[in-house]
């Protein structure tokens, strides 16, 4: 063989090599960033659900003390200018 063909299989060779060994590392890269992508779609889900079961627990108690106390809504009491009134106090000053 001569020399230059020597080098041009010489240099499509490593050209190959090198090709394989980028794409091999290019769909293990993907592969890790698609499973972090999975590990945090769980995390989300879980602290969605924390939150959920917050909020029922807190409605359970809000149910649970609406039946202990007598609530009344305040904000749709107002004086005679049109201002939230404060409940049991006098008209006028």
């Amino acid at each position: 063989m001569s020399r230059a063909s020597k080098l041009t299989l010489l240099g499509t060779s490593l050209f190959t090599v090198a090709t394989t060994v980028f794409v091999h590392w290019q769909q293990k890269w993907e592969q890790q960033a698609m499973h972090q992508g999975v590990v945090r779609d769980m995390e989300q889900q879980r602290i969605k659900r924390e939150r959920q079961a917050d909020f029922d627990m807190q409605r359970a108690l809000e149910e649970e003390y609406k039946k202990e106390q007598r609530v009344r809504d305040t904000t749709a009491e107002m004086d005679a200018a049109g201002k939230p009134g404060i409940p049991g106090a006098a008209a006028g000053r």
